[in-house]
Protein backbone atom coordinates (compact mmCIF):
# COMPACT_ATOMS: atom_id res chain seq x y z
CA UNK A 1 0.00 0.00 0.00
CA UNK A 2 2.73 2.65 0.92
CA UNK A 3 4.59 1.56 -2.48
CA UNK A 4 1.42 2.56 -4.14
CA UNK A 5 1.01 5.60 -2.50
CA UNK A 6 5.02 6.86 -3.36
CA UNK A 7 4.52 5.65 -7.06
CA UNK A 8 1.40 7.18 -8.39
CA UNK A 9 2.49 10.47 -7.71
CA UNK A 10 5.41 10.29 -9.25
CA UNK A 11 3.86 8.80 -12.31
CA UNK A 12 1.37 11.81 -12.54
CA UNK A 13 4.31 14.61 -11.56
CA UNK A 14 6.90 12.58 -14.65
CA UNK A 15 3.30 12.69 -17.15
CA UNK A 16 2.89 16.96 -16.24
CA UNK A 17 6.63 16.83 -17.27
CA UNK A 18 6.55 15.35 -20.53
CA UNK A 19 3.21 17.65 -21.26
CA UNK A 20 5.11 20.90 -20.00
CA UNK A 21 8.13 19.30 -22.51
CA UNK A 22 6.15 19.01 -25.05
CA UNK A 23 4.21 22.29 -25.09
CA UNK A 24 7.95 23.99 -24.71
CA UNK A 25 9.20 22.51 -27.83
CA UNK A 26 5.80 22.84 -30.00
CA UNK A 27 6.57 26.37 -28.71
CA UNK A 28 9.86 26.53 -29.88
CA UNK A 29 9.09 24.91 -33.13
CA UNK A 30 6.27 27.51 -33.42
CA UNK A 31 9.05 30.55 -32.69
CA UNK A 32 11.38 29.06 -35.40
CA UNK A 33 8.24 28.62 -37.89
CA UNK A 34 7.53 32.07 -37.49
CA UNK A 35 11.26 33.08 -37.82
CA UNK A 36 11.39 31.52 -41.04
CA UNK A 37 8.58 32.98 -42.40
CA UNK A 38 9.93 36.31 -41.88
CA UNK A 39 13.12 35.34 -43.33
CA UNK A 40 11.51 33.75 -46.48
CA UNK A 41 9.37 36.64 -46.88
CA UNK A 42 12.46 39.03 -47.25
CA UNK A 43 13.53 36.93 -49.90
CA UNK A 44 15.80 34.34 -49.49
CA UNK A 45 16.64 32.21 -52.84
CA UNK A 46 15.13 29.02 -52.49
CA UNK A 47 13.65 28.09 -55.78
CA UNK A 48 9.52 28.55 -55.77
CA UNK A 49 9.82 24.21 -55.51
CA UNK A 50 11.61 23.95 -51.80
CA UNK A 51 9.41 24.28 -48.82
CA UNK A 52 9.82 27.34 -46.60
CA UNK A 53 12.96 27.09 -44.35
CA UNK A 54 12.85 24.67 -41.41
CA UNK A 55 16.08 23.04 -40.08
CA UNK A 56 19.03 25.01 -38.52
CA UNK A 57 20.96 24.66 -41.90
CA UNK A 58 18.17 26.06 -44.14
CA UNK A 59 17.80 28.78 -41.92
CA UNK A 60 21.17 29.47 -42.35
CA UNK A 61 21.29 29.17 -46.03
CA UNK A 62 18.06 31.97 -45.72
CA UNK A 63 19.73 34.31 -43.44
CA UNK A 64 23.31 34.07 -45.65
CA UNK A 65 21.22 34.88 -48.80
CA UNK A 66 19.60 37.86 -47.32
CA UNK A 67 23.42 39.04 -46.15
CA UNK A 68 23.90 39.41 -50.01
CA UNK A 69 20.61 41.13 -51.09
CA UNK A 70 22.11 43.91 -48.23
CA UNK A 71 25.36 43.79 -49.69
CA UNK A 72 24.17 43.84 -52.95
CA UNK A 73 21.56 46.81 -51.89
CA UNK A 74 24.60 48.82 -50.14
CA UNK A 75 26.82 48.45 -53.47
CA UNK A 76 24.05 50.01 -55.21
CA UNK A 77 23.78 52.96 -53.16
CA UNK A 78 27.36 53.65 -53.36
CA UNK A 79 27.34 53.41 -56.86
CA UNK A 80 23.93 55.94 -56.90
CA UNK A 81 25.56 58.20 -54.73
CA UNK A 82 28.93 58.42 -57.42
CA UNK A 83 27.10 58.66 -59.90
CA UNK A 84 24.49 61.87 -59.00
CA UNK A 85 28.08 62.96 -57.40
CA UNK A 86 29.97 62.98 -61.25
CA UNK A 87 26.66 64.15 -62.93
CA UNK A 88 26.86 67.34 -60.29
CA UNK A 89 30.40 68.16 -61.59
CA UNK A 90 29.81 67.85 -64.58
CA UNK A 91 26.38 70.13 -64.23
CA UNK A 92 29.01 72.49 -63.11
CA UNK A 93 31.43 72.13 -65.58
CA UNK A 94 28.53 73.34 -67.79
CA UNK A 95 27.68 76.30 -65.87
CA UNK A 96 24.19 74.23 -64.94
CA UNK A 97 24.14 75.49 -61.19
CA UNK A 98 20.17 75.03 -61.10
CA UNK A 99 20.32 71.48 -62.33
CA UNK A 100 23.92 71.15 -60.08
CA UNK A 101 21.67 71.65 -56.68
CA UNK A 102 19.33 68.84 -57.70
CA UNK A 103 21.87 66.45 -57.96
CA UNK A 104 23.97 67.55 -55.53
CA UNK A 105 21.00 66.70 -53.06
CA UNK A 106 20.74 63.72 -54.44
CA UNK A 107 24.62 62.80 -53.91
CA UNK A 108 24.29 63.82 -50.38
CA UNK A 109 21.30 61.65 -49.71
CA UNK A 110 23.56 58.74 -50.20
CA UNK A 111 26.88 60.33 -48.74
CA UNK A 112 25.65 62.82 -46.31
CA UNK A 113 28.98 63.61 -44.49
CA UNK A 114 31.27 64.15 -47.75
CA UNK A 115 32.44 67.86 -47.13
CA UNK A 116 33.27 68.03 -50.83
CA UNK A 117 29.54 68.02 -52.18
CA UNK A 118 28.56 70.48 -49.32
CA UNK A 119 30.82 72.66 -50.31
CA UNK A 120 29.82 71.94 -54.04
CA UNK A 121 26.40 72.37 -53.20
CA UNK A 122 27.48 75.80 -51.58
CA UNK A 123 29.10 76.90 -54.29
CA UNK A 124 26.18 76.40 -57.00
CA UNK A 125 23.69 78.06 -54.35
CA UNK A 126 25.93 81.00 -54.19
CA UNK A 127 26.33 81.62 -58.14
CA UNK A 128 22.41 81.01 -58.33
CA UNK A 129 21.58 83.56 -55.37
CA UNK A 130 23.81 86.08 -57.60
CA UNK A 131 22.36 85.11 -60.64
CA UNK A 132 19.24 86.84 -59.53
CA UNK A 133 19.11 90.16 -59.69
CA UNK A 134 17.91 92.59 -57.07
CA UNK A 135 15.43 94.89 -59.55
CA UNK A 136 13.77 97.80 -57.82
CA UNK A 137 10.14 96.42 -56.75
CA UNK A 138 10.79 92.79 -57.21
CA UNK A 139 10.89 89.87 -54.68
CA UNK A 140 14.18 89.30 -53.21
CA UNK A 141 13.08 86.24 -51.12
CA UNK A 142 14.53 83.83 -53.63
CA UNK A 143 17.52 85.34 -53.23
CA UNK A 144 18.13 85.30 -49.82
CA UNK A 145 17.28 81.61 -50.15
CA UNK A 146 20.09 80.42 -52.12
CA UNK A 147 22.39 82.74 -49.61
CA UNK A 148 21.37 81.09 -46.60
CA UNK A 149 21.26 77.36 -48.20
CA UNK A 150 25.08 78.54 -49.30
CA UNK A 151 26.14 79.78 -46.14
CA UNK A 152 24.62 76.81 -44.58
CA UNK A 153 26.26 73.89 -46.88
CA UNK A 154 29.85 76.32 -46.45
CA UNK A 155 29.44 76.10 -42.56
CA UNK A 156 28.60 72.26 -42.61
CA UNK A 157 31.86 71.31 -45.27
CA UNK A 158 33.92 73.03 -42.33
CA UNK A 159 32.06 71.24 -39.63
CA UNK A 160 32.87 68.22 -41.28
CA UNK A 161 36.55 68.78 -42.11
CA UNK A 162 37.62 72.26 -40.27
CA UNK A 163 40.71 72.02 -42.35
CA UNK A 164 39.46 72.06 -45.48
CA UNK A 165 40.17 75.59 -46.83
CA UNK A 166 37.53 76.15 -49.86
CA UNK A 167 34.44 76.23 -48.21
CA UNK A 168 36.33 79.08 -45.41
CA UNK A 169 37.23 80.70 -48.34
CA UNK A 170 34.17 80.18 -50.20
CA UNK A 171 32.31 81.70 -47.07
CA UNK A 172 34.46 84.65 -46.36
CA UNK A 173 33.64 85.58 -50.33
CA UNK A 174 30.15 85.52 -49.43
CA UNK A 175 30.27 87.32 -45.68
CA UNK A 176 32.17 90.14 -47.40
CA UNK A 177 30.80 90.66 -50.47
CA UNK A 178 27.09 89.31 -50.55
CA UNK A 179 25.60 89.55 -46.91
CA UNK A 180 27.89 92.35 -45.81
CA UNK A 181 29.62 90.85 -42.73
CA UNK A 182 32.83 90.70 -42.47
CA UNK A 183 32.97 90.37 -39.13
CA UNK A 184 31.68 87.07 -39.53
CA UNK A 185 34.28 86.27 -42.18
CA UNK A 186 37.54 87.53 -40.36
CA UNK A 187 37.90 84.31 -38.36
CA UNK A 188 37.49 81.73 -41.27
CA UNK A 189 39.82 83.90 -43.58
CA UNK A 190 42.29 84.10 -40.49
CA UNK A 191 41.97 80.67 -39.93
CA UNK A 192 42.46 79.83 -44.12
CA UNK A 193 46.17 81.96 -43.50
CA UNK A 194 47.02 79.77 -40.27
CA UNK A 195 46.95 76.72 -42.91
CA UNK A 196 48.16 77.77 -46.10
CA UNK A 197 50.50 81.17 -45.20
CA UNK A 198 51.19 82.57 -48.53
CA UNK A 199 47.28 82.62 -49.99
CA UNK A 200 47.67 85.67 -51.83
CA UNK A 201 43.69 85.54 -52.87
CA UNK A 202 42.50 84.90 -48.96
CA UNK A 203 44.62 87.97 -48.03
CA UNK A 204 42.89 89.68 -50.25
CA UNK A 205 39.48 88.84 -49.28
CA UNK A 206 40.78 89.55 -45.59
CA UNK A 207 42.29 92.90 -46.29
CA UNK A 208 39.06 94.28 -47.93
CA UNK A 209 36.96 92.74 -44.57
CA UNK A 210 38.97 94.95 -42.53
CA UNK A 211 38.62 97.90 -44.66
CA UNK A 212 35.08 96.94 -44.51
CA UNK A 213 35.30 97.67 -40.67
CA UNK A 214 37.83 100.81 -40.84
CA UNK A 215 40.36 98.54 -39.53
CA UNK A 216 43.24 100.25 -41.90
CA UNK A 217 46.31 99.37 -40.87
CA UNK A 218 45.53 95.30 -40.21
CA UNK A 219 44.23 96.08 -44.45
CA UNK A 220 47.12 97.82 -44.98
CA UNK A 221 49.94 95.34 -43.48
CA UNK A 222 48.15 92.41 -45.52
CA UNK A 223 48.48 94.76 -48.81
CA UNK A 224 51.91 95.06 -48.20
CA UNK A 225 52.13 91.29 -47.37
CA UNK A 226 50.63 90.77 -51.15
CA UNK A 227 53.18 92.77 -52.42
CA UNK A 228 55.96 90.81 -51.45
CA UNK A 229 54.77 87.57 -51.80
CA UNK A 230 52.99 87.67 -55.06
CA UNK A 231 55.02 86.96 -58.72
CA UNK A 232 51.52 87.77 -60.69
CA UNK A 233 51.92 91.54 -61.99
CA UNK A 234 48.53 92.37 -61.72
CA UNK A 235 47.84 91.49 -58.07
CA UNK A 236 50.99 93.12 -56.92
CA UNK A 237 49.12 96.33 -59.41
CA UNK A 238 45.89 95.61 -57.44
CA UNK A 239 47.32 95.61 -53.78
CA UNK A 240 49.80 98.72 -54.58
CA UNK A 241 46.01 100.60 -55.72
CA UNK A 242 44.28 99.00 -52.56
CA UNK A 243 47.00 100.20 -50.60
CA UNK A 244 46.55 104.03 -51.61
CA UNK A 245 43.20 103.94 -51.19
CA UNK A 246 43.40 102.86 -48.13
CA UNK A 247 46.07 105.31 -47.28
CA UNK A 248 43.38 108.12 -48.49
CA UNK A 249 40.86 107.09 -45.97
CA UNK A 250 43.55 107.23 -43.04
CA UNK A 251 45.35 110.11 -43.68
CA UNK A 252 42.65 112.07 -46.35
Amino acid sequence: MKTRQVVLPLIVLSVIIVLLYGASMRQRYNRRGELAERIFSLGNTFDAETREPESIEELRRAISAYEKRIERHIEDAAKNGMYWKILAIRLQDQGLHGEALHALEQAIYFAPEDPVLHYSLGLSAGIMAKSLHALPGTDTSGRQRYYVLAEGAFLRAIELDPRYLRPRYSLGVLYVFELDRPEDAIPHLERCLEISRSDVDTMFVLARAFYMLRDFQAALNLYDRIIILTTDEQKRNDAQNNRQMVMVQMYG
